[in-house]
């Protein structure tokens, strides 16, 4: 995996845990639905449960790329490409649920450089010849 590919999934892994922030600050947990319901599965208190589970993708996000990301693994094309989907899909899905609303909902304000980051990493992922794992 190029540097410039390293340094971007790096970059989006920071970037979701200031949307995290964001969300927490704005209270997703009280207004949509699936963030209730996770929340409230890890703890009583859906603060605290949004509070871990995004602290543990964050977790999981470094892990990636402290470990597979950084040295190169073999599996590090697809924990990529699959980070790369998720918050491209992540960053999409709360500008289009903000656009339906017609105003602002919590983590719109981050969405776009989610969204933004995940393609940049998809291009240097692409530039590398490492195109997207398929199917087996």
């Amino acid at each position: 995996m190029s540097r410039a590919a390293r340094v971007a999934f790096l970059a989006l892994v920071l970037a979701q845990a200031c949307h995290s922030v964001e969300e927490y600050r704005n209270r997703l947990y009280d207004v949509l639905a699936p963030a209730r319901y996770v929340s409230g599965l890890i703890a009583e208190d859906r603060r605290v449960g949004f509070v871990i589970f995004n602290a543990g993708l964050a977790a999981l996000g470094l892990w990636c790329f402290f470990g597979p990301i950084r040295h190169g693994r073999p599996s590090a094309r697809a924990i990529a490409w699959a980070w790369a989907a998720l918050e491209a899909a992540n960053g999409s899905v709360h500008i289009l649920w903000s656009l339906a609303a017609g105003g602002y909902r919590p983590g719109l304000f981050t969405a776009p450089v989610l969204l933004a980051i995940a393609l940049v990493l998809a291009r240097q992922l692409g530039r590398a010849g490492e195109s997207a794992p398929t199917a087996a």
